[in-house]
């Protein structure tokens, strides 16, 4: 009977001991920081926007003149080589053109139709000779000319590697102000990417050219940025 008891006595504290578990270990000591990174792409793709406003007595008068150079604009797009797909109609208003005079009502004296395209193309070099060519075909306004990265994930190692080892070095310097080295990673996490926005590249356009001349444009290069987490262990 007594060494029954022992028995179970032995196999109580055995279990006892189990369900404690290993004792806790001490927390990893950390310092989180943030690190930012760019990369810098060249432009596979540019955009531009023009239009033709005309101005007439009559809305049929201002629509029929405008239609009539909106579709000597398209045309000389295409015969330069612009496909069907890259040219978009985007913008289409009529405005009555009206005078205003104290104690009566508006008064119209005529109709401003606008109609717009915007050019799409991955072919850089014809970014400059479409402008000019669409300016001596008729258009007399624009909103401008964006050179983009199709493609942003072609950045995206140079970009993350970069934020990373900025990350690193803030670490590093925070180490060693608190008297610790730097451990390894133990967490890392992408932060929203900020937006990049296509750089305009064309200041100004004359507009009713009589004769196609190229415009001056230069697409340069776009800056993409990256952000990221990152949790170091400390010494």
């Amino acid at each position: 009977m007594k060494r029954f008891l022992t028995i179970l006595i032995t196999m109580l504290c055995a279990a006892g001991a189990l369900a404690q578990g290993p004792p806790p270990h001490a927390p990893v000591e950390s310092v989180t920081v943030s690190g930012n990174g760019r990369a810098s792409l060249t432009p596979d793709r540019f955009t531009f926007s023009v239009g033709v406003q005309t101005v007439a007595p009559t809305v049929d008068d201002a629509v029929a003149e405008n239609n009539r150079r909106v579709q000597n604009v398209i045309a000389a797009l295409k015969r330069a080589g612009a496909a069907d797909k890259d040219i978009q109609t985007t913008n289409f208003n009529i405005y009555p053109q009206q005078e205003y005079g104290e104690g009566r009502l508006p008064r119209i004296l005529g109709y401003q139709v606008n109609n717009s395209v915007t050019v799409r193309s991955t072919k850089i070099g014809d970014a400059g000779r479409l402008l000019g060519i669409a300016i001596a075909a008729g258009v007399n306004t624009s909103s401008g000319l964006n050179f983009e990265v199709s493609d942003p994930s072609r950045g995206r190692e140079q970009g993350l590697k970069a934020a990373f080892d900025d990350a690193k070095a803030k670490a590093s310097l925070l180490a060693q102000a608190a008297g610790r080295t730097l451990g390894r990673a133990l967490l890392i996490s992408e932060g929203t990417q900020p937006y990049n926005p296509p750089q305009p590249m064309m200041r100004a356009m004359a507009m009713e050219a009589k004769a196609s001349q190229d415009v001056p444009v230069e697409a340069g290069t776009q800056e993409l940025a990256f952000a990221i987490t990152v949790t170091f262990e400390l010494r």
